[in-house]
């Protein structure tokens, strides 16, 4: 069973090399699933060890004026550390830019995600004192993430500016 998302920290993020493959979709044509399938099973062609990440990259002004139909950019990729790591056909590079980011945990099946993003969103950043910041949003998927499986976890990273 999920619970309400714990803030863990704010974290300054140092700049990272992502390789990974990427969708443009919105809340209602969500392809999430397929972008992940195709590329795990890639994976194997990129290195080991790396951090997982489920990047989401969205329009200036998406969260003050969109509506479920409005595109957005999702990756699924690993960090790349090796900048001469030369990156396979089927695969991009996102050069994910530092900056000042609030990290939760959520715990619980991803399927019930909407609701720690919905207190994320709706109680803790309006009384936060900061508000989001225009670089892409994500989720690290560690050794604990299980999918849909109660016991999973993952972080949340919001990336944010002081009001």
């Amino acid at each position: 069973m999920s619970t309400l998302p714990k803030l863990v920290r704010l974290e300054t993020l140092s700049p990272k090399r992502l390789v990974g493959q990427r969708r443009v979709m919105s809340l209602v044509a969500n392809t999430t699933s397929n972008l992940w399938r195709g590329f795990m099973q890639q994976r194997a062609m990129l290195p080991a060890g790396g951090e997982r990440y489920s990047l989401q990259h969205y329009p200036l002004g998406y969260f003050t004026s969109s509506s479920p139909e409005t595109l957005f950019e999702k990756w699924a990729a690993l960090e790349v550390a090796d900048p001469a790591f030369v990156v396979p056909a089927g695969f991009e590079v996102l050069d994910l830019a530092g900056g000042l980011y609030a990290v939760f945990l959520h715990q619980g099946p991803a399927s019930q995600g909407a609701a720690t993003f919905r207190y994320i969103f709706e109680t803790w950043l309006p009384s936060s004192g900061y508000v989001l910041d225009n670089r892409p949003h994500f989720e690290l998927l560690g050794e604990k993430y299980r999918n849909d499986a109660p016991d999973s976890e993952e972080e949340i990273w919001l990336p944010i500016k002081p009001r």
